[in-house]
């Protein structure tokens, strides 16, 4: 199963960090390009532990929906969201933050594993891996702007 780590700086607290990074506006906000919408649960505001949000977009000009829920949550250090339906056969995000010097440090553990067998797994290895890391480095460039301008 394919896994992301991927690390951001921010020059911000931690709890704004956390706050966004739970924010269905600011998730909306990065992913216009994929024509994402909030259509079902948590549409906007903050989502917090045993909520979730169903996602409808436009991925590969194939439209997708996908519900994710937050199952585990520690203010302001940690959160897990994980696909409970939708397109892959399985989707895990840690979202961990901490406080090195005066920024924060926001650490995405990223797991996934498509369907279809075979043809999933050369397909994670082609080009999906790839296409999720894009997606997050985008919503954490968001993240980090808006937790920067703030300060």
């Amino acid at each position: 199963m394919p896994t992301i780590i991927f690390k951001t700086l921010i020059n911000a607290p931690i709890r704004r960090c956390f706050d966004l990074a739970r924010s269905i506006d600011l998730h909306l906000q990065s992913m216009k390009s994929s024509e994402e919408k909030a259509i079902a649960g948590k549409s906007s505001g903050m989502i917090n532990l045993d909520e979730s949000v169903t996602w409808s977009a436009r991925h590969f000009g194939i439209p997708f929906e996908m519900t994710n829920k937050i199952s585990a949550m520690e203010y302001p250090t940690f959160f897990i969201d994980e696909m409970i339906k939708g397109p892959f056969k399985k989707l895990h995000h840690q979202h961990q933050f901490k406080i090195i010097d005066a920024q924060t440090e926001m650490t995405d553990i990223f797991e996934f594993h498509a369907p279809f067998g075979l043809l999933g797994r050369l397909l994670e290895k082609i080009f999906l891996k790839n296409y999720m890391l894009k997606l997050i480095e985008k919503r954490n460039k968001m993240i980090k702007f808006q937790a920067e301008m703030a300060c």
